[in-house]
């Protein structure tokens, strides 16, 4: 099994001059190894094995950075290029823009060559690194690959990869829990309980529109600008850590309690492109809460089922089963089943289904 943590580094100045070149190297031998196939298919309509030795004696400057770098984009990028012709949906393989946000680059461990230990971390040609180490690694966990990364605002970090062996036993499923998906407050469950979700972008939605208007305002290029980037840049690095953080703790109290947890196998992305609410799926995290929620609950042995999104959960009396069309109406919010006469609330009566259709699907 494989297990990645994620750490904080803080390199010095040489560090950061060297990491920003190692950043501009792989981006530029990804563009110009894809420039290279494209240009050859075009001539011949066969596929080109290029590899990044074969540059470095035209661009020497390519030596001084780390070789497995630019071994893992030659990979990344000879695997988009299969992918696109196994599979045409996938779309083809895109130039890397010096102007986007996501800055990051692979090594892998050979003979040594990274060290984790005392808060630092050796990574090819950097040498030792500080960092922020927040939780101690196992002995048995054995290093495969660090990803160094910098997001928008400046900071570095370093994800290691370890492989470990691990044998999971699965838990006998006893305790089910049903969460139907609300827009204001994360979700609701089968026992009626929601967490009140803050939903963080809309708290901070003035004060990100305040500041994204002075950016607006600044003149391109200028140093201001870049100051003022950042502050808008480190404000939504905020506002997701926020989210991030609410959305762990949810999933981490859910999965300690419950075997089984079910839930609507829903197409977030289509809702958030919605014109009416996109903002707010966007702000509720629900694919990510169902992420950590899946992991976590594989980790203890448990189980994450997903029903089919065309269950009419909303619509089927949970005492009797009887099927209310009139409950396609969203603001029908409560409802009495005109067969047993029993009173529902919509949110709570969908999850009680959710959780018996999951429980009839784990025990089948």
């Amino acid at each position: 099994m494989n297990k990645a943590y994620k750490f904080r580094i803080y390199p010095n100045e040489e560090q950061r001059i060297l990491i920003a070149k190692t950043f501009g190297c792989v981006r530029f031998i990804y563009n110009k190894m894809l420039g290279d196939k494209i240009e050859y298919y075009h001539q011949t309509q066969k596929k080109l094995n290029n590899t990044p030795a074969q540059y470095k004696t035209e661009f020497e400057w390519l030596k001084e950075v780390d070789s497995l770098a630019l071994a893992n984009a030659q990979m990344n990028l000879q695997d988009a290029y299969n992918n696109f012709f196994r599979d045409k949906k996938v779309g083809f393989p895109k130039f890397k823009s010096k102007k986007g946000s996501k800055r990051s680059y692979t090594t892998n461990w050979v003979n040594g060559n990274i060290i984790v230990r005392d808060g630092m971390i050796r990574l090819p040609k950097l040498g030792f690194v500080k960092m922020k180490q927040h939780r101690n690694i196992p002995d048995d966990y054995k290093l495969k690959s660090v990803t160094v990364s910098q997001n928008a605002g400046g900071k570095y970090f370093a994800s290691i990869l370890f492989e470990y062996e691990e044998e999971i036993t699965e838990k006998k499923l006893e305790s089910f829990i049903g969460l139907d998906f609300s827009m204001h407050e994360l979700y609701v469950d089968s026992n009626g309980n929601c967490p009140q979700f803050p939903r963080y972008y809309r708290l901070s939605e003035k004060k990100l529109q305040r500041e994204q208007r002075k950016l607006s305002k600044t003149v391109k290029g200028s140093r201001n600008r870049e100051k003022q980037r950042i502050r808008v840049a480190k404000l939504h690095e905020k506002i997701a850590n926020q989210r991030k953080d609410f959305l762990h703790k949810q999933s981490r109290q859910i999965a300690n309690v419950y075997d089984c947890v079910c839930i609507e196998n829903l197409n977030m992305q289509a809702m958030a492109q919605s014109l009416n609410f996109g903002k707010s799926v966007s702000d509720n995290g629900w694919g990510m809460f169902t992420a950590f929620l899946k992991y976590k609950l594989e980790e203890l042995g448990k189980r994450l089922v997903r029903i089919d999104k065309f269950f009419a959960s909303s619509q089927l009396c949970s005492v009797c089963g009887y099927q209310n069309p009139d409950t396609k109406n969203l603001s029908v919010r409560e409802w009495i089943c005109p067969c047993c006469k029993a009173r529902h609330n919509r949110d709570i009566n969908a999850a009680i289904n959710i959780r018996n259709e999951g429980m009839r699907i784990a025990l089948a």
